[in-house]
């Protein structure tokens, strides 16, 4: 856990712990309540427990399927499911009820009467009352023990203080947010069951998980902001004993991560230097170089100046380091000097391997450097790592088909057979029911879509096409949001690919906060091959450079390459991220930002541009921005 004391801490109205990364923490907590079970068990009692369903607490449970292999007892725990979507069928893959199950009930020895869970099915006109049997359930035991959670239910913004398990109406963003899982936010139910806040709050102990970058703005409003309705989750700064359990990435706004020089002292790393001097650009609306020792001294960062000035070598440094990360060569410049450049210039050409965890997150992410390196010379290879076939939509599937049936007595193809594929498929999206996962046929078509449109932006941008690689990693291959872990075949299939290109530079997704984890999963997979093939003799010579996607962006005190874009160059990955019809008009998963992902990436790009420009660099249309993977580094 990371360490900090009380006086950094004083901008927090809740106890917030930082780890490293989401196993270490879930390691602690589950330690944690086995240990308060075991304190129950010796008291002849058992203990309630409160249980989301949320992605985060996933580690968590892992964890007790883990403990309870090894030998422990579950026997003496009490589960409440925290809400469920209405109406929805318990069985459901979306059901609330069917993710405690798969991930609690069918792995623990709990006993089935110590399982109790909101209705989906409960007629309207019983509602009511049914909601009332369950408070009166959680009350019969005594109360929840503990609550494990990474929201509030489904208690929606303007939820009152006092409100009791209940019928409530969805929003708009939670019906978006929960369209992955129901294969399109018309699937997705209107309303929901849900302890009320009241209900939560009376917890005994209440544990709040959160991981990733993507919940940091949501961290800091629960910890920092101020107690309001608009927020659910800030009531919790009224519950005497809640526990805020964080990874790294989940804390980077907290004041204390943010800005620690506005806490206290603070030991001036030559990153955190960096951080500070943007910020307090930033802050000010000046370039680096307009900075005055005034300006430090106003903000708290007397101490810098202190230790690591005066001032103006502080501003050269900053800005000489900011400038150093800007290339418009990303695979580095040959018959130059590389001294202050990012990338070494030799060897030359160099060997490339772009992994892209689904088939459009290359030229979203960096498809103006795919370019550049495709016109520099580079031996440039893209390989997809899963097939990105759940986030078709269905009629794709028929207009594919029906052209592929349309088309075939043109060219003498088999018309009987095309005919039976089209039939099939017909059959096979009739009988299927909102919310169900795809047959394997149908899943196929949908893979072979996002081939083709890989395909075409990756001839688009001169990518040769023995040089596009389809992994198709297994991991994946379940039909539904929800994948299996990474196997030993998952991570073969990257060795094999990466062995045989023997790359020297290699770049992978490292956007932690996509809505369905397959980014982290990905860029897990190969951290796992790469340390597999460490001893490999070209691997001293490979280096592994990470981008970010639609979702998140790196912070600009981070970054080690900065490759700068032409409007002409915006133009091109425009039309490359365009080759990707399936994604566009929209995104069957869009996630909570409804703009398409062309637009998020250029915005995204021209606002780096603008950050550069602001802080005194030269002026562009557009930026990619890029870390140079260390050994260890948490991201």
């Amino acid at each position: 856990m990371i360490q900090d004391n009380n006086f950094n801490k004083r901008h927090e109205k809740l106890p917030v712990f930082i780890y490293d990364d989401q196993h270490q923490a879930s390691i602690n907590l589950v330690n944690t309540i086995l240990a308060t079970l075991t304190q129950k068990e010796s008291r002849g009692e058992k203990l309630v427990l409160g249980l989301s369903t949320r992605s985060a607490t996933i580690p968590v449970y892992e964890l007790f399927a883990k403990a309870h292999r090894e030998g422990r007892s579950f026997k003496n725990v009490v589960v409440f499911g925290i809400n469920e979507f209405y109406p929805l069928n318990r069985n459901q893959l979306q059901s609330h009820y069917r993710f405690l199950k798969e991930y609690i009930f069918d792995v623990l020895d709990i006993p089935e009467n110590q399982i109790h869970f909101l209705d989906g099915e409960v007629s309207r006109s019983h509602v009511v009352e049914h909601c009332q049997d369950y408070e009166k359930k959680i009350a019969a035991y005594g109360g929840i023990d503990i609550l494990i959670t990474s929201g509030m239910g489904s208690n929606e913004p303007g939820s009152p203080y006092n409100s009791r398990t209940r019928l409530i109406t969805l929003n708009t963003n939670t019906r978006i947010s929960a369209a992955s899982e129901f294969f399109g936010v018309d699937f997705v139910p209107n309303y929901a069951l849900t302890m009320g806040i009241q209900t939560l709050l009376e917890s005994k102990t209440i544990y709040y998980l959160a991981w990733g970058e993507g919940t940091a703005k949501a961290i800091k409003n629960l910890v920092e902001g101020e107690v309001t309705e608009s927020q659910p989750a800030s009531f919790l700064q009224n519950h005497p004993q809640t526990e805020v359990i964080i990874d790294r990435a989940a804390s980077a706004d907290l004041t204390r991560v943010a800005t620690p020089w506005l806490t206290g002292p603070c030991i001036w790393t030559e990153e955190l230097t960096r951080r500070a001097v943007f910020w307090l650009c930033r802050h000010l609306d000046k370039p680096i170089l307009k900075l005055t020792a005034r300006d430090y001294n106003d903000n708290g960062m007397s101490d810098l100046i202190t230790e690591r000035g005066p001032f103006s070598k502080i501003n050269i440094d900053t800005f000489n380091s900011l400038q150093h990360t800007i290339t418009g060569w990303p695979g580095g410049k040959p018959n130059a000097d590389d001294s202050t450049r990012p990338e070494r210039a030799l060897p030359y050409p160099k060997r490339v391997i772009v992994f892209s965890p689904h088939p459009d997150d290359d030229v979203i992410s960096m498809g103006g450097t795919v370019a550049r390196l495709s016109q520099q010379g580079h031996i440039l290879h893209l390989a997809y790592q899963t097939s990105g076939n759940i986030a078709v939509f269905d009629h794709e599937v028929l207009r594919f088909l029906d052209f592929l049936q349309e088309i075939s007595p043109v060219y003498n193809l088999d018309q009987e057979k095309t005919r039976a594929i089209f039939v099939q498929a017909r059959e096979d999206l009739k009988k299927k029911k909102p919310g169900e996962p795809d047959s394997h046929a149908i899943r196929t078509v949908k893979g072979l879509i996002r081939r083709g449109e890989a395909k075409s932006a990756c001839d688009y941008l001169g990518i040769k096409e023995d040089h596009v690689h389809f992994l198709d990693m297994p991991f994946y291959e379940t039909g539904g949001v929800k994948k299996n872990p990474l196997s030993p075949d998952d991570i073969t299939i990257l060795c094999d690919l990466i062995d045989s290109v023997q790359p020297h530079q290699i770049f992978a997704a490292g956007d932690l906060s996509d809505p369905h984890g397959t980014h982290r999963i990905c860029y897990s997979a190969i951290l796992q091959a790469l340390e597999k093939m460490q001893h490999k003799p070209w691997m001293k010579d490979c280096r592994l450079w990470l981008y970010r996607g639609a979702w998140q962006e790196w912070d600009v005190a981070n970054v080690d390459m900065a490759v700068p874009l032409s409007p002409e160059e915006v133009i091109i990955k425009r039309n490359a991220i365009f080759r990707h019809q399936s994604q566009k008009d929209p995104a069957m998963f869009p996630g909570n930002d409804p703009r398409e992902f062309w637009k998020r990436a250029e915005e995204r790009n021209h606002t780096t541009a603008d950050l550069y420009d602001k802080l005194g660099m030269a002026e562009y249309q557009a930026i990619e921005m890029f870390r140079l993977y260390r050994k260890g580094m948490k991201i």
